[in-house]
């Protein structure tokens, strides 16, 4: 598993870990955005995160989970994963883009 991307740090796509674009990394690999739109709504045990993101593997819900934990923006409480403030942060800003992606789609 890559080391996750850190600002600062160089990252795919930068040598010199620009903020946007180590997040870009981070937030472009498989299953990140996933994660944080199902937890948007609140905790889930790993269980149920799997279920809500159909089909994907135990391991790389694990590397996403870990990177996310890595990052802030996921936490693991009594009640399961969570978003942390950071996370929620993140999580609006994915609802922007779900609402320009549905406005976009049009009727």
């Amino acid at each position: 598993m890559p080391p996750t991307p850190r600002p600062g740090r160089p990252a795919r796509g930068t040598r010199t870990g620009r903020p946007l674009l180590v997040a870009f990394d981070l937030l472009g690999r498989r299953w990140a955005l996933r994660v944080l739109w199902e937890l948007r709504d609140g905790p889930q045990t790993f269980r149920s995160l799997r279920a809500a993101c159909d089909a994907v593997s135990p391991s790389s819900l694990n590397e996403r989970l870990a990177e996310l934990r890595a990052l802030g923006a996921v936490e693991l409480g009594a009640a399961g994963y969570a978003l942390t403030a950071s996370g929620t942060r993140l999580a609006r800003i994915v609802l922007e883009l779900h609402r320009w992606a549905e406005a976009e789609a049009g009727p």
